[in-house]
């Protein structure tokens, strides 16, 4: 099983995810954030199932539409884990920190 790393700037991303559903009054914001972190534990098992993006990095699309996000991550296989680099709603325009 691959080891899961959190990007310190991942809190940042959560942050951000959880001020626009309190911003739109979605229910239970905290359960979507479960929902992301739970969709990133399949990482776990299947490191490379993410689509290829740039510079060796991958993505993990999760959920789609009002519930979509993306998670960023590059997978070292030499020491099995997998860095999560950022999350952002598929909505967005892209991830700030590349």
């Amino acid at each position: 099983m691959s080891r899961i790393e959190l990007a310190p700037e991942v809190r940042e991303d959560f942050e951000r995810i959880l001020d626009h559903l309190d911003q739109y009054q979605v229910e239970s914001p905290v359960a979507r954030i479960h929902e992301i972190v739970e969709a990133i534990g399949v990482l776990e098992t299947n490191p490379l199932i993410g689509r290829p993006a740039e510079s060796g990095k991958r993505e993990l699309v999760i959920g789609r539409r009002s519930h979509g996000y993306v998670a960023l991550y590059r997978y070292v296989t030499e020491i099995d884990t997998v860095f999560v680099l950022a999350i952002r709603a598929q909505r967005e325009a892209g991830f700030g920190r590349e």
